[in-house]
């Protein structure tokens, strides 16, 4: 929320899953109501239904994901289609079914192309897929002669909603998921927690030690090892020392005394010192 501290593009971003439901159902609803039109409405419904596919790609680019252009970019594409459907009103069906045919020809391809790119990101990514193949389809279908009457139109008005209703609402639940995320599912325990900020420290550490310096003759050196694997190096040797003093665990203190016996005590004065050096 933005009282929280949170900035805009971020609650967007939280929020996008809302309006993806929002626009799946009003999708559905466009569908069913398109279907019920008569054959004299056609052209005024498909401007408006077109602009409402341009709005949906305008938040989409505000959101501010890596793809903000190309949404950005079908925003204006689609809001000229939309104007072109809405002034060019002729006796015929040719010019609306053409530009519907082009708005599902581009979405579809859209989708195929996004689906494609997070094919390894997004499980439902076959599911984008195809309904980006049978969008581009219903357009080649919708751009062809077969569609130049009220009815074909309508078909594939009904259809172009149902698509996108159906796309939306499946990307609106997958990011439900997404943000539904607990944030304690990658939280570290305390002791990984300063081995992580030990070893970042280290690394920042190394990173801004000046270099040694070297002779101008001298070749350079090859055998220079990272940070990680100074951190590697420096932790072998330590457990190998510690293997050497006869320090067989921790975890167990296999090493240590059991506490029934008794343990000398330590010569702190040189006639102690020397009364054990006698005992020995």
């Amino acid at each position: 929320m933005l009282w929280s501290g949170s900035s805009p593009l971020t609650v967007m971003r939280n929020s996008m899953w809302g309006f993806l439901m929002f626009a799946g159902v009003a999708w559905l609803a466009i569908g069913w109501s398109v279907m019920r039109l008569e054959p004299a409405d056609v052209v005024s419904v498909a401007g408006p239904v077109i602009f409402f596919g341009a709005l949906c790609e305008a938040v989409r680019a505000l959101a501010g994901t890596r793809t903000w252009w190309l949404n950005a970019s079908m925003a204006a594409l689609f809001t000229a289609t939309g104007v072109i459907v809405l002034l060019d009103r002729d006796a015929t069906y040719t010019t609306p079914a053409s530009l519907i045919g082009w708005f599902l020809m581009v979405r579809g391809a859209v989708d195929v192309a996004v689906a494609t790119m997070n094919r390894g990101a997004d499980r439902t990514w076959g599911l984008m897929l195809s309904l980006g193949v049978a969008q581009a389809g219903l357009g080649f279908f919708a751009s062809s002669p077969l569609s130049r009457a009220a009815d074909p139109v309508i078909v594939t008005l009904g259809g172009l909603a149902m698509l996108r209703a159906i796309a939306d609402l499946v990307t609106s639940l997958r990011l439900r998921e997404v943000s539904a995320v607990r944030p304690d599912v990658l939280k570290l325990s305390p002791e990984r927690e300063e081995g992580v900020a030990g070893y970042s420290a280290g690394l920042t550490d190394f990173e801004d030690a000046p270099e040694k310096p070297r002779a101008r003759h001298r070749a350079v050196d090859a055998d220079a090892r990272t940070f990680h694997e100074e951190v590697v190096s420096t932790t072998r040797d330590l457990d190998a020392k510690i293997a050497e003093a006869g320090v067989t665990g921790t975890a167990a203190a296999a090493h240590r005394l059991p506490p029934d016996r008794d343990i000398p005590a330590v010569p702190d004065t040189p006639e102690s010192m020397a009364e054990g050096e006698r005992r020995r």
